[in-house]
Order: C-alpha cells, then sequence, then structure tokens
C-alpha cells in the first residue's frame, strides 16, 4: 500500500535509499501550480517540486537552470502549446522527460505527446497517490499513459486489427470526433455533447474544429450535411 510522505521511501533495485524525483511544474493558471504542488508536497521523501512556470520560455529556463528529472506539463497554454515545450525542452537535451497532466482526454493529443518524445500523458483527475507513482515509473524509463485513454487506445487498436473502422474513419476523423459528429447529428448543443462524453466544453470545441477542418465545412450544419451525405450514420 502507497503511504504518504515519510512513511514510503523509494528504494532502488537493491532496495537502496534513492532522492526524491526532482520535479518542474509547467501550467499557466496559476491556482493549478499551487494545488499539485501542495498534492505533491504530501510525499517529499519521493518527490520535490524545483520550479514552476507559466509559459514556453520560462519553462525551457528553469529545464536548463534545475535539470529536473522530470517536467510535468498541461498540454495546452497561452500562447503556446505543451507539446511546444516538450519539443523545446528536448532540444535542449534529448534525454529530458516530459509528462503531460491535463484535462484533454483525446487521443490525438496522446498520439502527439508520444511523437513530440514525451515520457507520459495523464488526466488531471488522478489522485495524488496515482500521480506519485506514474511519475516514479517515469523516471525510470517506462511510458506511463492514463488508464482511461490507455483501454480506448487499446480498444482501437484491436479494432483496426480486425479491419473495422468507426463511421468517418475514411474521410480522416478520429473515432473521438466520429463520436462529436454523430452528437451534431442527433441535434445536441455544444454543452449537451460535452456533458454527454464526460469532456469539457473546450475539448467539444477542439473536436469540432478538427472535424470541421477534415471535412472541408464552416459550421454545425455544413458537418452534418456532410455525414449525411456520406451516410456515416444510420
Amino acid at each position: 500500500m502507497l503511504m504518504d510522505g515519510d512513511e514510503c521511501r523509494r528504494t532502488g533495485r537493491y532496495g537502496e535509499a534513492m532522492a526524491p524525483i526532482r520535479v518542474v511544474l509547467v501550467d499557466d493558471h496559476e491556482m493549478v501550480l499551487h494545488g499539485v504542488a501542495a498534492m505533491l508536497s504530501r510525499f517529499p521523501d519521493r518527490v520535490q517540486v524545483i520550479g514552476t512556470a507559466s509559459e514556453l520560455p520560462r519553462a525551457v529556463r528553469a529545464f536548463t537552470d534545475e535539470r529536473p528529472d522530470i517536467v510535468l506539463c498541461d498540454v495546452r497554454l497561452h500562447r503556446a502549446s505543451g507539446l511546444d515545450v516538450c519539443k523545446a525542452i528536448r532540444d535542449v537535451d534529448a534525454r529530458a522527460k516530459v509528462v503531460f497532466l491535463t484535462v484533454y482526454d483525446d487521443e490525438q493529443y496522446l498520439y502527439q505527446a508520444l511523437r513530440a518524445g514525451a515520457s507520459g500523458y495523464l488526466l488531471k483527475r488522478v489522485d495524488a497517490h496515482e500521480l506519485v507513482r506514474h511519475l516514479e515509473n517515469a523516471s525510470l524509463g517506462e511510458i506511463v499513459i492514463d488508464p482511461i485513454l490507455a483501454g480506448r487506445v487499446a480498444v482501437s487498436a484491436a479494432h483496426l486489427e480486425k479491419g473495422e473502422f468507426w463511421p468517418g474513419a475514411r474521410l480522416g476523423l478520429t473515432q473521438r470526433e466520429s463520436e462529436v459528429l454523430a452528437l451534431l447529428v442527433a441535434g445536441l448543443s455544444n454543452k449537451a455533447i460535452a456533458a454527454r462524453l464526460v469532456v469539457s466544453d473546450e475539448t467539444v470545441k477542439t473536436h469540432l474544429r478538427g472535424l470541421y477542418r477534415k471535412l472541408a465545412v464552416r459550421d454545425r450544419g455544413g458537418a452534418v450535411a456532410v455525414a449525411l451525405r456520406e451516410g456515416l450514420f444510420h
């Protein structure tokens, strides 16, 4: 069982005590930075927050100055993307470990993060014990992925192995974009779609922008027209 603080020390392969993982936090919301730092402070013998940043230049500077074991970063930031932060940090040191901690449960963000060289992709619903355990695994070289996304990706891979595709796959839509389009066809509002898929309104808007671009349309009506014309949903 995982224990808080001094009750559980990190040990190596042969049982020797190990130094705490040194972490830099990157998020454009000060409340989130304070919240995650407070969460991790419960485990001082396992994790130490040694710096924070809210934008790309400061994140790179913090990494260069502090050389943390892990950079824990949101996938979306003001004026930049967490993906840009990951690439910039790994340009400084290709061995750098960046783990994303975000609300965006979209497989496409996960794929982009892994292509950028990330060591993990976790959702902000993770509890303190799980987060510390994931950071420890990432520090040992593992790729850590939130179980919800890992399960979804596994199911998608299994379907692809069988040659089964979701509606809209042939038009370039992701499985989640196809789900959003189906709910558009059903007449649901953005807020209703968010509630149905248990995601944020902003996540729905991101999916809509993606499917509009792929379907070469400008609005909901155009997307629905393409879906009906192509016989995507019955």
